[in-house]
Formats: structure tokens, C-alpha cells, sequence
């Protein structure tokens, strides 16, 4: 199984080239700095996946490839993201465990994907939603390639909506650029009002940071 590469991208705000440019930076010492902290949030998604019907699934944002041997054996899985040198981490986890059931690690904006119209049963996205440029515009490209009836999952912080946390993501925000990611993500930005009411969400333990959201296509 090889890598490949699809590349599409375009420049709004927090565009693609910057979103590749900090994760080369971030690459040699992502799992590091962020396979802990991730971890949980990470497995309680894989966990999901396992547990709903269907077996193709599509990683969006799939980095270093941390989540890949979490999935079940059946479920067969194509993971994308932007950046070349995440996948080639994620290459070379996939041949170190001999992961059978990873079908493909495509290079690929996950805004605007390749694949066809219903090509997986379950789309999910591990702390995507806060990196890319347009939220709305990822959900609508999940919903275009699962299947009527399939599952998207996201697994992402949204910022607090007061207290002291409050300031710290909003002061950091002007450094969306440089850190690769939005610090003042909220839910709001990715869902349609009319989503909320069937989305299905819970919070990751162990401090509830993180929140698992489930949406029916």
C-alpha cells in the first residue's frame, strides 16, 4: 500500500499552505507533544467507529496515523491530510504494525476531496475541525462522500465561552497561522443551526476538553 498524492488547496485566512508549512514544523514531534493530550479523545473516536455498522471509513486529518491501529480489524480505512510529511510518519506506522486494513494515505485538502459521492459508510475527523480553513465546507465534504444513512464524527476542543480560558484562546488566536490551528474553534463554526438538535455529543474524559460529536448523514 502505498502513498499517494492529490493535492487541491485554495487560501482563505488560516489556507492550506499554512496549515502545511506549521505541520512540517510539527511533524517530527507531534506525537510527543500531542499523542497524550489527544490521546483520550482520540481512542474514545476509534472506539465509535468500531462500534457503528459499516466498514470503509475515511480518516480526515489523519496525521502521524496515531488513531490507525485502534481501528478494528474490519473496517477499512483511507486516511487523508495535508500534509506530506504527517503521512509519511503515517506510512511508516502502517508498514512498522502491519496494518492489513489500511487500504490508502492520500495527500488530499479535505475540503475538497477526490472520492466519489457515498464512498465510505463513516467519515471521522480527529482535532480537524479547528485546522481547517472553512469548517462548514469540511462538514459539507463528509457529508458528500458517506453514504445516506452513514455516520460523521468529529473530535475537537471548542473554546469556552467564558472565564479564563475565554481570554487565553481568544489572545491566542492572531497566532492561528504559525500554530496550524484555531484556538477559538467553536461548534458553532461547523454546525448548521438545524444540526445541533441530531447531533449527538459527549464529552471526552478524563476533564471533558475535548467533545465527541456524533451526526447521522
Amino acid at each position: 500500500m502505498m502513498m499517494q498524492v492529490a493535492r487541491t488547496h485554495r487560501r482563505a485566512g488560516l489556507d492550506a499552505d499554512a496549515v502545511r508549512v506549521a505541520y512540517r514544523r510539527w511533524a517530527g514531534i507531534y506525537d510527543v507533544v500531542f499523542g497524550g493530550i489527544s490521546g483520550w479523545g482520540r481512542r474514545a473516536a476509534a472506539a465509535e467507529v468500531n462500534r457503528l455498522p459499516g466498514a470503509r471509513v475515511l480518516e480526515v486529518g489523519v496525521g502521524t496515523g496515531l488513531a490507525l491501529p485502534i481501528y478494528a480489524p474490519e473496517k477499512r480505512v483511507t486516511g487523508i491530510d495535508l500534509s506530506t510529511d504527517m503521512l509519511a510518519l503515517a506510512q511508516a506506522r502502517v508498514e512498522a504494525e502491519g496494518l492489513k486494513n489500511v487500504e490508502g494515505l492520500f495527500e488530499m485538502d479535505a475540503e475538497q476531496t477526490s472520492f466519489a459521492d457515498g464512498a465510505f459508510d463513516i467519515a471521522v475527523a480527529m482535532f480537524v475541525a479547528s485546522v481547517v480553513p472553512d469548517p462548514r465546507r469540511l462538514l459539507a465534504e463528509m457529508r458528500r462522500v458517506v453514504r445516506p444513512g452513514g455516520q460523521i464524527l468529529f473530535v475537537n476542543h471548542s473554546a469556552a465561552e467564558r472565564g479564563p480560558r475565554w481570554w487565553v484562546e481568544r489572545a491566542m488566536a492572531p497566532a492561528s497561522r504559525a500554530l496550524g490551528w484555531h484556538p477559538d474553534f467553536s461548534f458553532r463554526k461547523l454546525l448548521e443551526p438545524a444540526d445541533f438538535p441530531r447531533a449527538q455529543f459527549r464529552p471526552v474524559p478524563p476533564l471533558g476538553f475535548f467533545t465527541l460529536v456524533r451526526l447521522a448523514n
